[in-house]
This record gives structure tokens, C-alpha cells and sequence, in this order.
């Protein structure tokens, strides 16, 4: 598997895979199964942040295996609600003793691993870069992950060991903020 930061010209790949994973795309069974991906990236979208520098790809054998997303939260332009609230609760979330608005920190997600990649290291790839690729200009990386998706909790919070900072509410969804310090290569 090899990783790397994803070109403009992935865009329509990675949309594709974004698509096939969104809440909405899948079954209940599947989200319960697999986890899912909230919000709209159309290709517009994922080849600006690719082009900025924001999206990490992993590949296998030439074809796309998963993406992860890392933006500076003051680069998300017009913030979905869910990003909106993480941004609003920054001085009441503290990381390490410290509230996250007084920290240096990237939005890290979504996480979308393909069908047939799952369970073979790709997330967790992913993770290890984008912690890597964070430390130049992060003290860590902070996710959302909505309390509905069990699997995705089980992956950063279980198998990663992302740290639980709290968690909010809205329209009625319930999210809890994970966070866990960048890494510098070593």
C-alpha cells in the first residue's frame, strides 16, 4: 500500500468513493457493519482540497484504497453543521489541560476506506500519515464521529486510541470529539 497526498485529477475517484460511502448511500445494516461518511464532497470540492494540499490517498496496486481529509478549521469554508459545532465548542473541549481554541489542531475526516480494503491496514495507514503529515502545523488532530457509527467510534477511539474530549448535539444527532496528538516522522 502506498500513500501519498491526492492530485486534483483523483477527484473523480475520490468522489466516487465518498459517494459510495455516504449515510445515505448505504443500508442500516451497513452503516452498523462498516460506519459511514456524513456530508456532500462532490468532485469540485475534493479537487480544491486535494489541490490545497488537504486530502491523503492510499493506493493498492494503482487503484484507490481510501482517502483521509485534513484542513486547518479555519480553511473549511461555509462549515457544515456538525463542523460548525465542533468550531463553537473549542473552548469548552480541552486537549491535554488545555482548551482546543488555545491549541494549534487540524480537522481530521473523513476517514473512507473501499469495500474491498477494509480490514487490511488502510485506516490505519492512513491515521499513522495524516498524523505525520499534521505535526509540521498541528499539536493534534480532531475528529467528530456521530455517536450512531459504532464502527468508525471502534476504529479511531478502540483501535487507534483517540482520546474522548466530549461531545455535542445537533439537530437531534449526537457527536462526540476525538482527538489524538500529531506525530513527527521519525
Amino acid at each position: 500500500m502506498r500513500i501519498r497526498p491526492a492530485r486534483p485529477d483523483d477527484a473523480p475517484a475520490l468522489a466516487a468513493l465518498f459517494a459510495a460511502n455516504r449515510h445515505d448511500a448505504l443500508t442500516e445494516r451497513q452503516r452498523a457493519e462498516q460506519g459511514f461518511v456524513q456530508g456532500s464532497f462532490d468532485e469540485a470540492a475534493l479537487r480544491a482540497m486535494a489541490g490545497a494540499g488537504n486530502v491523503l490517498v492510499a493506493e493498492e496496486a494503482g487503484a484507490l484504497a481510501g482517502l483521509v481529509c485534513l484542513a486547518a478549521p479555519g480553511d473549511v469554508p461555509d462549515p457544515p453543521p456538525p463542523v460548525a459545532a465542533l468550531l463553537a465548542a473549542q473552548d469548552r473541549l480541552e486537549w491535554q489541560g488545555r482548551p482546543l481554541s488555545a491549541r494549534r489542531w487540524l480537522l481530521y475526516g473523513p476517514v473512507v476506506v473501499g469495500a474491498g480494503y477494509r480490514g487490511k491496514g488502510v485506516a490505519r495507514g492512513l491515521y499513522e500519515a495524516a498524523l505525520r503529515s499534521a505535526a509540521p502545523r498541528a499539536e493534534a488532530v480532531v475528529a467528530f464521529v456521530e455517536r450512531a457509527n459504532e464502527a468508525s467510534r471502534k476504529v479511531h477511539v478502540d483501535g487507534f486510541g483517540m482520546a474522548v474530549l466530549g461531545g455535542y448535539e445537533v439537530h437531534g444527532r449526537a457527536y462526540e470529539v476525538v482527538a489524538a496528538a500529531a506525530r513527527p516522522s521519525a
